[in-house]
């Protein structure tokens, strides 16, 4: 018997998943450990197999999604690191785009760069964009800089040099250099990154993969040699941006790459349960302890971006939302995210209005009701307070908690400063989270020119299935997908990913300048490449997948647009083949087209390396009742600010795979909670999910 890990740590809970070559899987949750992440990785992985007396070397792979890149980036802990630039392309970072998020707003402040000027160093150097030397590289002038970078005490050195993408030799040096003559630094190099054009992108990129190397790679050594102490010999893989998974050394090398680690394994999981049961178009909602995430999923496939900014608040790849944060220029689901989970404070501010995070009370001290020494109130406070959640414990009972004590921080902090009722604070709470969230999911439905009122909803994470009724009411939304296991289901979507690489070779020039074969040259170049990547993680030919892609773009335009290309076609007509295709993708996209030629910018291929005895939805249809679905209790719950409390049932989750359940009613499992608010009801899939009918409860109410 084979067995696999999925691993997901959370602001709350860290998760593990088991998952055995018999399609069956099992779960635990444990309380996160800010200090140091992977010290609850070790410690559930080590109950979970403890709880089926399995040996450790028995797991034949463990798969990871991590927010240390991202927390690092938050929390600005990332190493010292030093830029070596062209000289006269010193303030790269500080110019930007010349563009804010918001033009009208006197409160925003510009991020602080990760690297600040004194530790951005000019190197007398230069490449023309045809890709010829113009000054040669000084090896003399390179020790001298790099002299003051190591006075300077840093860690880390980013080399971004000008025009680099068309001829990477000046940077290749440089690195080369640095790694034989100045062992102790970390280095990383723009070619080896991104070899794209636009100076500011590719050094921003550069600068925040350097900025990573040292944390990232620390904590997957770390994390290696514990779970190697522990018996476990199986690689690990970590799940890159874009919802597949990459080895463990393209991780420490590339940490960029896995900034979006979290939530993507969650994505990555809907889009492939979309395709196991025909659901269409999805909005993927992910409430967690402390954010919330939305993206969309249209023919089975998550909505992917080359590029997104990393910020604070609402963090989304919008094309109308630049210049607010970090840019990343890398392949990546398109998810908004907000500070808005269950852990999330609310707080009146200095206007006497409510508020709802960013700030969240995570895993440590964890809300009020934990007893663990925070006082403030939460969204998870209020809910206990409204009846949504137990009153005793969470997580099967593995973790006890006080309803008087969610009451009182609530009572103290919102509702005698507001003058309000216990009721309407707590309601007040809830009711602020979901309009946070529900804008979230408007920035990847209704800004992308999607209605999500044509969509069904797919709510997982520990608190999404709590909120996701009311959010699908607010958005016009008739139908919720809730997944098995959803309260664990990123690492559910990790275990069902395979390996995934993305490759890009800059080829500027009108589409109808390209010949077929100079295409299929550059075409073939990139194949071998991201052959020998993929052969380096073990994967042979045959157990490989490759899609290639274009970047183009309106002669004229600054932004450009990814598009799926056939090799073959496009190697036996041209560029030309080309024109056609963006003109459409770009109608889809924006609403119309334009007359002007079209113009390439790179092309890229995506490399999936398939995994063996990966997580296959389709099993989850022989999934049977659980022993426990019987038993049933009531309290009294709250659902809308306008309603009474009402006296309602709280069922197993299991009890609608036997019947359709009606609202009022509250699903509780070991994961989650599912709450059914009246007018609605649910159903089952026969694939493990819990389907809730906003009409079909209106529906038999009314009858």
């Amino acid at each position: 018997m084979g067995y696999r890990l999925g691993v997901d740590i959370g602001g709350t809970f860290t998760d593990i998943v088991l998952y055995d070559d018999r399609g069956k899987a099992d779960i635990v949750k444990v309380p996160s450990t800010p200090e140091d992440p992977g010290e609850a990785v070790i410690k559930g992985a080590v109950a979970i197999l403890e709880k089926h007396t399995i040996a450790p070397a028995d797991i034949e792979e463990i798969v990871h999604g991590t927010t240390v890149g991202a927390n690092t980036i938050l929390q600005k802990v990332g190493a010292r690191t030093a830029l070596l630039t062209t000289a006269g392309f010193r303030d790269v970072l500080e110019i930007g785009r010349i563009r804010t998020p918001s033009m009208f707003d006197l409160n925003w402040e510009k991020p602080v760069q990760l690297v600040t000027r004194r530790y951005r160093f000019e190197i007398a150097e230069r490449v023309s964009a045809a890709g010829e030397i113009v000054t040669p590289l000084d090896p003399a002038d390179l020790r001298e800089v790099m002299g003051r970078v190591v006075t300077g005490g840093c860690e880390v050195v980013a080399i971004c040099f000008l025009h680099s993408y068309v001829n990477p030799v000046h940077e290749q040096q440089a690195r080369d250099l640095i790694e034989a003559e100045f062992p102790d630094l970390l280095v990383t190099a723009s070619c080896d990154v991104l070899p794209e054009m636009k100076e500011y992108e590719r050094s921003s990129t550069t600068v925040v993969n350097a900025y990573l190397l040292k944390q990232m790679r620390g904590y997957l050594a770390r994390l290696e040699r514990n779970f190697t102490d522990k018996g476990f010999s199986a690689p690990l893989l970590v799940v890159n941006s874009a919802g597949g998974m990459m080895g463990v050394k393209a991780a420490r090398d590339r940490p960029v790459f896995a900034v979006g680690s979290g939530p993507a394994g969650g994505v990555a999981g809907a889009a492939k349960l979309a395709e196991a049961t025909s659901l269409g178009g999805l909005v993927a909602f992910d409430m967690g302890g402390t954010t919330a995430k939305a993206s969309i999923i249209l023919n089975d496939r998550p909505f992917l971006v080359n590029e997104y900014e990393f910020r604070e608040g609402i963090s989304s790849p919008s094309r109308f939302n630049k210049g607010g944060g970090y840019v990343l220029k890398v392949p990546a689901i398109d998810v908004a995210e907000v500070g808005a989970g269950g852990g999330s404070i609310a707080w009146v501010d200095n206007g006497g209005l409510l508020q709802v995070g960013p700030v969240s009370a995570g895993a440590d001290p964890g809300p009020a009701a934990y007893g663990l020494g925070n006082d403030r109130p939460t969204v998870t406070d209020a809910n206990i307070y409204l009846g949504l959640i137990g009153a005793t414990s969470l997580a099967g009972g593995s973790l006890s908690i006080d309803r008087s004590l969610a009451k009182k921080a609530i009572q103290t902090h919102v509702a005698d400063p507001l003058g309000l009722t216990m009721d309407k604070a707590a309601m007040g709470i809830r009711q602020i989270a979901n309009a946070n969230m529900a804008r979230a999911i408007r920035s990847v439905t209704v800004e992308r020119g999607r209605d999500p009122r044509e969509m069904t909803m797919m709510a997982f994470g520990g608190s999404g299935a709590l909120h996701a009724a009311e959010l699908a009411e607010m958005l016009g939304m008739t139908r919720i997908i809730v997944p098995a296991m959803s309260g664990v289901f990123c690492s559910i979507g990790m275990l069902s990913s395979d390996i995934e690489h993305t490759l890009v070779r800059a080829a500027q020039g009108l589409v109808s300048d390209w010949s077929g074969a100079d295409i299929s040259r550059l075409i073939d170049a990139l194949r071998q490449d991201m052959l020998a990547r993929l052969a380096s993680e073990g994967y042979a030919e045959h157990q490989t997948r490759l899609r290639f892609g274009a970047d183009l773009r309106y002669y004229g335009q600054s932004s450009d647009m990814t598009i799926d290309i056939n090799v073959d076609t496009v190697g036996s007509a041209g560029g030309a083949a080309l024109q056609p295709l963006f003109d459409a993708t770009y109608q889809s996209v924006y609403g119309y087209r334009d007359n002007t030629p079209a113009e390439l910018v790179n092309l890229r291929v995506i490399g999936i390396g398939v995994r063996d005895r990966k997580l296959d939805f389709s099993s989850l249809k022989s999934w049977r009742r659980s022993e426990t679905v019987e038993r049933t209790e009531t309290r009294r719950v709250r659902f809308d600010a306008e309603g009474a409390w009402q006296e309602t049932s709280v069922l197993h989750r299991d009890s609608v795979l036997g019947r359709d359940i009606y609202g009022p009613a509250i699903l509780t499992s070991y994961d989650s909670t599912i709450a059914l608010p009246p007018g609605t009801s649910a159903t089952t899939d026969g694939c493990g999910s819990v389907v809730i009918d906003i009409r079909t409860g209106a529906a038999e109410l009314a009858a």
